[in-house]
């Protein structure tokens, strides 16, 4: 029985038989409702973790900071710390903003911002630059920005409500029309390049397909040209057979010395159990990108295999928070959404941290909320902050709970 049935088995002063009643005050400002509705456990994982990702930075900054000095310019160590510090003071309000909104809003505001970013993905050839040999990024005065970033959880929320309205109607065609626009960004993320996106993406369709109900047959024969798509990637696709043979070794020279994740590894064994200590890791300064891609690696010289283990653990409660957030939920769309951002937000962390471990290939790939970045920082505080919204509910209106109101 949801809560707008429960709420008219009752009259003010009533009691309903076979349910229990409480009375609270009835409150006047939007943000005591906010409070009483917002899941604070996860809000509490989230600050927790850019809490862990400053500290992290904070270590990771001298290694950026040297690399980009120069005989004439001399760079603060603490650069990048400062600078992560100001897209927290910028991020965490956005998030905070967007958890207040009503639930049809925070939808709306989605799927405006999956139309917008769409287009700005779209410029990306034409308008972007090149950092590192790809071409991801849009310069603006004082900020460069990643579309790819921002429509990650604009479009899951944008996929989760196109798939519900398959709920109301099985003739639309959603299911169609979803693969389309998902192998149309696929197809632009992989020519700048930026697989390791794609792979998000797609694997978010994945799960929102199985969970909106397609047949099981349908569903074997995704994964089916899923596993033709990967080898069709080494076959044809240079980056990502690239990295895949690094990763393997093939076709290495003897001389060449560790790639990228061999010095990760390398990095992140250093440290043992309990670490070398805050500031004395020498491995990370081989790091290419210690602040960002390779920032779990700093951890664990620093900080230790038991920090990383933490880590790890924050990831998990968060993912396992929401989905028992969501047990339930009877909305289809919320659940779709809900479950569709925590795919994309754990998935994320967990390639981040296999490439780490040596588990997986480079993917360029940022770890949540700990890696430094401000399209990174900005674009998953929109995903939490409509997490946030989407999760939201009154705790007083269980399913066998009658709320009475009293005024003051």
């Amino acid at each position: 029985m949801g809560r707008e049935g429960t709420t008219r088995m009752f009259k003010a002063g009533e009691l309903v038989k076979g349910f229990r009643t409480r009375t609270v005050p009835r409150e006047r400002t939007a943000l005591a409702i906010w409070f009483w509705e917002i899941d604070r456990v996860l809000l509490s994982l989230i600050v927790t973790l850019m809490a862990i990702g400053l500290v992290a930075v904070a270590a990771a900054s001298p290694v950026a900071a040297i690399d980009r000095s120069t005989a004439s310019v001399a760079v603060n160590p603490l650069i990048y710390f400062y600078r992560q510090l100001m897209w927290v003071f910028i991020g965490l309000p956005v998030m905070l903003i967007i958890s207040m909104l009503p639930r049809p809003q925070a939808r709306r505001l989605a799927i405006f911002g999956c139309a917008f970013f769409f287009v700005m993905l779209l410029c990306v050839p034409i308008l972007g630059s090149t950092v590192n040999g790809a071409k991801r990024w849009i310069d603006l005065p004082g900020f460069r920005f990643q579309p790819s970033e921002f429509l990650k959880p604009v479009f899951v929320v944008a996929l989760a409500w196109l798939l519900s309205l398959r709920t109301k109607d099985m003739s639309l065609p959603v299911v169609p029309l979803s693969f389309c626009v998902t192998g149309l960004i696929a197809i632009i993320l992989m020519r700048q390049p930026d697989f390791g996106q794609t792979v998000i993406f797609c694997a978010c369709l994945g799960v929102l397909l199985l969970l909106s109900g397609v047949s099981m047959r349908f569903i074997g024969a995704m994964g089916g040209v899923a596993l033709a798509g990967l080898v069709a990637v080494y076959m044809f696709y240079e980056n990502g057979r690239q990295r895949v043979n690094d990763f393997l070794g093939i076709g290495v020279q003897l001389d060449a010395g560790p790639d990228q994740t061999d010095l990760a590894f390398r990095t992140i064994s250093h440290g043992g159990f309990t670490g070398v200590g805050p500031g004395g890791g020498q491995n990370k300064f081989r790091l290419p990108e210690a602040h960002t891609d390779y920032i779990f690696s700093v951890i664990g010289e620093e900080f230790g295999l038991l920090a990383c283990i933490a880590i790890a653990c924050v990831y998990l409660a968060i993912v396992v928070r929401v989905l028992l957030r969501l047990l339930d939920e009877e909305d289809v769309f919320t659940i779709l959404a809900a479950a569709g951002l925590t795919t994309q937000f754990g998935l994320q962390a967990i390639i981040n941290m296999g490439v780490n471990a040596q588990i997986f290939p480079s993917k360029g790939m940022t770890l949540p909320f700990i890696s430094y970045g401000g399209s990174s920082m900005l674009a998953l505080c929109i995903g939490v902050g409509l997490l946030l919204a989407f999760t939201r509910r009154n705790p007083f209106m269980g399913r066998h709970t009658v709320v009475k109101w009293s005024g003051r």
